[in-house]
């Protein structure tokens, strides 16, 4: 083990043993900075947090965010390995990728700089305010990017944070607002600007939702935790479940295609969601595109094998027109993790398993988050858009095509009508890897935001001053 392996190690262990839940009242550790005992303690950091932040310069707040960048960028590594250690999930390399993707590419504070009016009757100046404390909840899949690039939109934005991470990586969570929080006060911010509960809990999220000095929540998360958000009676932006087709015509580049689909969709083994979940494709380009995935790395099953994986990550069937739920046991695992597990020794190198099954197979309707990707060929193009539009389940989420067709990929497009549309690239180009424009790991689809940025958790205050400052 070289010593870059040990000191994540023993960072894990810190990490996962040395939060001491006795200290009183507040902060757990002085080394886990922004860790709290209690949400209500956490709420009321951030509140106190949030008073100081608003009396220091614009200037002060570009270095917070300046250095918060280069801190998660030191520890890019060490946070990568620490989320695939603690969730099980996914594969650190790639999760290095997405960490940069959300250090480089979210959007601070030049995406909230003021605009102005003027005509005969004087001069409006329109800036953008902060909501003031918001309430954050972030998935397990997801955990480190997602508290990266929340904190850097919503601290450029000019608020304060409190994050509900999801227990089952609560450890490495924890440590990355630790993380960010020093880098804040190193900048010349206040402390605890990022605060979050070190035993988060269903309780937490609800007291978190309710609380009188929450101004706004922002959820990323399933269904459930969505809807119990929508029911709080506060603002939310929600980014939910989504099942991303990816449609593949006979005028494709299918080698191309083939690569981009291979990557995306095993891409820190599925986990994100807008990865690519099941592929529709016309008949005659079929066969190629199959023969050229598994050039790429994926590995196709027998009709056997995807009955044996059907009934290994399926845990509810999903139908035509109805979610399923996948198996949690198996989410972002390996590929040769899951086919071993029903009796196939394949390489650790391999990145998906491929399954070609009829339309109304289970794998098709339900969003499995893991590298098992369904195919079903249909007789032309027109034909898979309107199968994709179905098992995308009016998620409006995300969707791919690899065609060449102009008027094909325009009409898939506005019949999809997704926050993300990708053509002819893999689904995270539509996040900024390898394709043009921001990032962000919280896609509110549900809410209608869509990709979210700086100045999505602002407020627009409107300052007009009448008959004067028009130069001309």
């Amino acid at each position: 083990m070289d010593n870059l392996e040990q000191t994540i190690r023993q960072l894990v262990t810190e990490v996962v043993n040395g939060i001491n839940t006795n200290q009183q009242p507040t902060q757990s550790s002085g080394k886990q900075s922004g860790v709290f005992a209690n949400i209500n303690d956490a709420i009321d950091a951030a509140v106190e947090a949030h008073k100081a932040f608003m009396l220091i310069s614009l200037e002060t707040r570009k270095r917070i965010i300046e250095n918060m960048r280069k801190t998660s960028l030191d520890h890019v590594e060490i946070l990568s390995k620490m989320a695939q250690e603690e969730t099980g999930m996914g594969r650190w390399e790639d999760k290095v990728v997405k960490n940069k993707l959300g250090i480089f590419k979210t959007p601070g504070t030049e995406d909230v700089v003021p605009e102005s009016f003027s005509d005969d009757y004087g001069l409006t100046i329109v800036e953008h305010a902060p909501y003031g404390v918001i309430g954050s909840i972030t998935p397990s899949t997801n955990p480190t990017v997602s508290i990266i690039s929340n904190a850097i939109g919503m601290i450029a934005a000019g608020n304060t944070v409190v994050f509900n991470t999801h227990p089952a990586a609560k450890k490495v969570s924890a440590y990355t607002i630790s993380l960010l929080n020093k880098a804040v006060v190193e900048a010349g911010g206040p402390a605890n600007l990022l605060t979050c509960v070190e035993e988060p809990t269903i309780q937490s999220a609800k007291d978190l939702m309710t609380h009188k000095k929450i101004a706004i929540m922002v959820v990323t998360g399933g269904p459930a935790v969505v809807k119990v958000a929508m029911d709080s009676g506060k603002k939310v932006i929600a980014a939910g479940p989504g099942n991303p087709p990816v449609v593949v015509d006979e005028t494709a580049d299918i080698v191309k295609a083939a690569k981009d689909i291979v990557a995306g969709a095993s891409f820190d083994n599925n986990v994100i969601c807008i990865c690519e979940k099941e592929i529709i494709v016309v008949e005659s380009v079929a066969d190629m595109l199959k023969r050229e995935m598994v050039k790429a790395g994926a590995y196709e099953l027998s009709k056997d094998q995807i009955r044996k994986v059907t009934e290994l990550v399926i845990s509810e069937a999903g139908r035509p027109g109805f979610e399923g739920a996948a198996n949690k046991k198996y989410v972002g695992k390996n590929a040769s993790f899951i086919a071993k597990d029903f009796g196939l020794n394949i390489p650790d190198t391999t990145r998906l398993l491929l399954c070609e099954v009829d339309k109304d197979h289970p794998l098709v309707w339900t969003e499995q988050l893991m590298p098992v990707m369904p195919l079903v060929r249909v007789k032309d193009v027109d034909v898979a858009i309107d199968l994709a539009v179905e098992c995308e389940h009016g998620f409006r989420h995300t969707a791919m095509m690899h065609s060449l067709n102009i008027a094909k990929l325009s009409k898939m497009a506005k019949m999809m009508n997704c926050s993300i549309f990708v053509k002819n690239g893999p689904s995270y180009a539509g996040l900024g890897q390898g394709g043009a424009g921001f990032t962000s790991f919280t896609i509110a689809s549900p809410t209608g935001e869509g990709v979210t940025r700086a100045r999505t958790f602002t407020r627009e205050r409107r300052c007009t001053i009448v008959d004067y400052f028009r130069i001309i």
